[in-house]
C-alpha cells in the first residue's frame, strides 16, 4: 500500500519541495533499518532520492521495501516517560504528610487520596520527627509509590494502580531464638544484670519473678548468683528486634536456690511456676517499693524518733525518694484514702475478709483512686512522701491479719494453686530445651563470668 504523507486537501507542492521531503524520509528510513539490522559501521546519508531508493533494492517508484520501511519507522512506539527515582524524606518537627507531599511538588489531591484510604494509612497521620518516608513521582508529578516503616515489623506500601492509590501493610517474618545470661552479684543486682548483658526491663522482670520469696531490698548478698533463659525476636535478615519473655530463671540467694519457669495455659494466660509445678505467685508480694532500703524494721519496743517515747513500730519503713511509686502488694479494694494523724497521707487496702495492708507518709495518691476502688497486685497506688510524723522521705508499710499486726518480712504468704501432674509432664516436654540450658548454666565455672549464648528456637 502506498503511503501519502501530504495533507488532503492541500495545495500541490513544487517538485523541488517534494524531492526534499522524499529524500528526508528515505534518509530516516535507511537509518532505522541500519539500526534494526545491527549495522556495525556508520554510513553516509544518501545524497538523493534515487540513492536512497537503491539502498532498499529498487527505485522510488517501485514502492515495496521502501514503503514497508517507512511504515515501520512511523509506527515505532515513542519511549514512555519513567517514574522518578526514590526520594527519602526525614520528618522534621511540625511536618505532616500533607506538607511532605506538597514539598515534593505533588498536588494536594495526592495526600487527600492517601488519607481517604482509611485505616490502612492512618499511621501517616501521626508522623514523628526523625522518621523516614520514601516516595517517588510519576511522569505527571503525581505520587506513584510510597514506603513507610510503621514499626520494626510493619511497613506501609502505597502504589498507584490504574490512576488510583492502593495501600497494603506488610509484616516482616520473624524468628524466635533462645538466649541465656548468668552473673554474680558483687555490688547490686542492676550492676550484675547489666554486666551480664540484660536490659533494665529484663532485670526488673527477673526480680519480679522472685519477689514473693526474696526481699531485694534486704536479702541480697555479695556472691548471690542468677541465670536467665529468655526469648529473643529477630527478623529473617538476622536483625535483632527485642528481647521477649523470660522462659526460665534461677536465683541463688544466701545459698538457697529458687527456680521459675514460664507456663502458658489454654487461654493464653502466662504464669510462672517452680519446675515442680508450684506457683511462684503468692497472695501477697513482700515489698511494695522496688529496690528500696529498709530504714526501720518491725519492732514492738522501738523508741519513736520524733516523740522520743517507746512506741511500737508495727510495720516496716522503706527509705526512698519522694515520688517513688508504691505498689499494692495484693489484689483488693480501697478501704481508706486520706489523712490520719501521724500517718499523714495514708492508704488502707482490704484483701478479702482477713487481710489489710497500710501505706503511710505518702506524697500523693494515684489519680482516680477512691474508697471502694479495686486494685490489682503490683499496681501503682500511691507515691512515697514524708507527710505526717516523718523525719525523711519513706514509706511506712503495715500488714494485718484479722486486725493483728504481723511482720511483713517474715509473715507466711499463701501460694496459688499448683499444676497437676499431667500438666507438669506435658509442660516439661514442651520446655526440654529451656530446662537443658538452665541446667547447663548451673556449673560453678559458669558464674565466674557472665555469658550470653544464642541458639535457634
Amino acid at each position: 500500500m502506498k503511503l501519502d504523507y501530504s495533507p488532503s486537501p492541500a495545495p500541490r507542492r513544487s517538485a523541488a519541495r517534494r524531492s526534499v521531503l522524499f529524500a528526508t524520509l528515505c534518509a530516516v528510513s535507511l537509518i532505522a533499518l541500519m539500526t534494526r539490522e545491527g549495522t556495525a559501521s556508520r554510513q553516509a546519508p544518501p545524497a538523493n532520492a534515487a540513492e536512497a531508493a537503491a539502498a532498499f533494492g529498487g527505485d522510488a517508484a517501485a514502492g515495496g521495501n521502501f514503503d514497508e520501511s517507512i511504515q515501520d519507522t512511523v509506527s515505532d512506539a515513542l519511549p514512555v516517560p519513567q517514574s522518578s527515582d526514590w526520594v527519602t524524606v526525614t520528618v522534621k518537627p511540625g511536618q505532616n504528610i500533607s506538607s511532605i507531599i506538597e514539598a515534593q511538588g505533588m498536588p494536594k489531591d495526592d495526600w487527600l487520596d492517601l488519607v481517604a484510604l482509611g485505616k490502612v494509612t492512618a499511621s501517616l497521620k501521626t508522623l514523628r520527627a526523625g522518621e523516614k518516608i520514601s516516595l517517588r513521582k510519576n511522569a505527571e508529578d503525581r505520587l506513584d509509590e510510597l514506603s513507610y516503616e510503621i514499626d520494626a515489623t510493619h511497613t506501609l506500601q502505597v502504589r498507584r494502580v490504574n490512576d488510583k492509590l492502593e495501600a497494603i501493610t506488610l509484616e516482616a517474618e520473624l524468628e524466635h531464638h533462645i538466649e541465656h545470661a548468668s552473673g554474680v552479684i558483687d555490688s547490686s543486682l542492676f550492676a550484675a544484670g547489666l554486666k551480664a548483658g540484660l536490659s533494665n526491663r529484663m532485670i526488673m522482670a527477673m526480680a519480679d519473678l522472685f519477689a514473693y520469696d526474696i526481699d531485694f531490698a534486704l536479702d541480697l548478698r555479695d556472691g548471690d548468683r542468677f541465670s536467665v533463659v529468655y526469648d529473643t525476636i529477630y527478623k529473617k535478615d538476622g536483625e535483632k528486634l527485642r528481647n521477649g519473655d523470660i522462659l526460665a530463671a534461677e536465683f541463688v540467694n544466701q545459698g538457697k536456690t529458687y527456680r521459675a519457669m514460664r507456663y502458658v495455659d489454654k487461654g493464653g494466660a502466662v504464669a510462672y511456676y517452680t519446675p515442680e509445678g508450684l506457683s511462684l505467685r503468692k497472695a501477697f508480694i513482700r515489698t511494695p517499693v522496688d529496690f528500696a532500703r529498709i530504714s526501720s524494721g518491725f519492732n514492738l519496743a522501738r523508741r519513736h524518733p520524733i516523740l522520743n517515747i517507746i512506741r511500737a513500730h508495727k510495720g516496716v519503713d522503706y527509705a526512698a525518694a519522694i515520688g517513688t511509686p508504691v505498689h499494692a502488694t495484693a489484689d483488693g479494694t480501697v478501704e481508706f484514702r486520706g489523712v490520719k494523724h501521724g500517718y499523714g497521707n495514708v492508704l488502707v487496702l482490704k484483701h478479702g475478709s482477713h487481710y489489710e495492708t497500710v501505706y503511710a507518709h505518702l506524697s500523693r495518691f494515684r489519680q482516680g483512686l477512691r474508697e471502694g476502688s479495686a486494685v490489682r497486685q503490683g499496681q501503682v497506688v500511691a507515691y512515697v512522701g514524708m507527710t505526717g510524723l516523718a523525719t525523711a522521705p519513706h514509706l511506712h508499710y503495715e500488714f494485718r491479719v484479722n486486725g493483728v499486726h504481723k511482720n511483713p518480712i517474715t509473715v507466711a504468704l499463701p501460694r496459688a494453686n499448683p499444676l497437676s501432674r499431667v500438666q507438669i509432664a506435658k509442660w516439661h516436654a514442651q520446655n526440654a530445651e529451656v530446662l537443658a540450658q538452665l541446667d547447663g548454666m548451673n556449673k560453678p565455672t559458669q558464674y565466674a563470668q557472665a555469658s550470653q549464648v544464642k541458639a535457634q528456637r
